[in-house]
């Protein structure tokens, strides 16, 4: 399916000669003036591209590849729609519902690799994002964050309500949370739409709190949606991958690595990708695009294929891979539907050499199927459990897969 987006004053047919730039040329800049002073002017071509949903059956399930020396099995399934998963103790693992409300916990307790436990342990609207610090489970729906302590057996207590005045939802509502080495909740929030301009400062930010909720601050700001974030192990530093903005192109915006730091702005909605100005929205008043630019932090890397639509990502701290999978990041990447051919639908590999991000590569893949015109998962959450394992939820098909190592 195609739709014609045309966006500016002036809809061009780039008989100026754009159509002899390169690549190489500055386009983008020739296409989008600093201020309204002149007509924005763009031809974009856009698509919508969803795969049919086909059935995670053993058939499809055998033909997932991973490296050598890596198994994949599911380790849960018929478990609703889970999103965010987190790993507890005595293999205690948490999942989120956000469609149905419920927070899942799930066990294996035979040492099989298949979870035979499994049950609800907390009911909550929209219940997305998860995190476990200092004995308690965080909670966090849209606007609401709350913390239960975890029983022995992994029920949970009580959850106590910590913050009811998260901004709205909106086009992106499903905020993360994770503790940083500095003690302190860090609480990823959305943006509302593709690309405009907030009404609320704290939309298309990481937040920061103290553990009971109180405090909050905005700690960076322009960043779309950045619902995967870590710390690395070795370095403490702050990464997270950012969604792209849609309607620009099959190859436009490429997803986002960041290095978030306290105080910088990331460009949203008028910069991205290593400066280029976003012809969809301008900026308001008398700022100019370059004004924009020159505050922006630019991203440390870009993944080679938009709107791949990354969500999870989690630093490797388990024991059983190999030793160079130390300090790697995964990211589940949940798969496109604003290009013509469909990319992402698997989990990546972000390699880190002396604590610095250098490049992805592909970790799980094979859920496209039927010459890409099929997929049975659209992967969401990422955990390494006790054993060293990787897990990652689908929740198209209500599948959670277990990737573990045996050479």
């Amino acid at each position: 399916m195609r739709n014609w987006i045309k966006s500016g004053v002036v809809v061009a047919t780039l008989a100026l000669g754009v159509i002899g730039c390169s690549k190489d040329d500055d386009f983008w800049d020739w296409m989008v003036p600093e201020t309204d002073d002149s007509p924005t002017t763009s031809q974009i071509s856009g698509y919508v591209f969803r795969p049919a949903v086909a059935q995670p059956t053993d058939a499809n399930v055998q033909q997932l590849r991973v490296p050598q020396g890596f198994q994949v099995n599911k380790f849960a399934e018929n478990v609703g729609k889970p999103r965010i998963i987190v790993a507890g103790s005595n293999g205690h693992i948490y999942a989120t519902d956000r469609e149905a409300g419920k927070v899942l916990l799930l066990q294996d307790t035979n040492g099989d690799g298949v979870a035979d436990r499994k049950e609800t342990v907390a009911e909550i609207k929209q219940a997305h994002g998860l995190t476990i610090h200092e004995g308690k489970l965080y909670i966090v729906s849209v606007k609401e964050l709350y913390a239960a302590t975890i029983n022995p057996n992994g029920t949970l207590g009580q959850p106590e309500l910590l913050q009811d005045d998260l901004p709205d939802g909106g086009q992106h509502p499903n905020r993360t949370i994770a503790f940083g080495p500095d003690n302190k909740l860090y609480i990823s929030v959305g943006s509302t739409c593709n690309a405009c301009t907030e009404s609320n400062p704290e939309h298309a930010t990481m937040l920061r709190a103290n553990p009971d909720g109180s405090d909050r601050k905005i700690f960076a700001r322009g960043l779309r949606n950045t619902i995967g974030f870590g710390w690395h192990p070795q370095t403490g530093e702050l990464w997270g991958m950012d969604h792209g903005t849609d309607w620009l192109g099959d190859q436009e915006q490429k997803e986002e690595l960041n290095k978030i730091e306290e105080g910088k702005h990331y460009g949203w909605p008028y910069i991205y990708d290593d400066g280029k100005y976003n012809p969809l929205e301008r900026p308001q008043g008398d700022t100019t695009y370059q004004q924009y630019r020159n505050m922006t932090t630019i991203p440390t890397l870009l993944y080679q294929e938009a709107h791949a639509a990354p969500m999870d990502m989690v630093f490797y701290t388990g024991t059983s891979f190999p030793a160079d999978y130390q300090g790697s990041a995964f990211v589940a990447m949940r798969g496109s539907w604003n290009r013509s051919n469909p990319v992402g639908y698997k989990v990546v590999r972000l390699i880190f050499e002396n604590g610095q991000p250098r490049r992805f590569e592909d970790f799980l893949t094979g859920f496209l199927i039927n010459n890409n015109q099929s997929h049975f998962a659209r992967l969401v959450g990422l955990a390494v459990n006790e054993d060293g394992s990787l897990l990652v939820s689908d929740d198209t098909n209500g599948v959670i897969y277990r990737i573990a190592y045996r050479p």
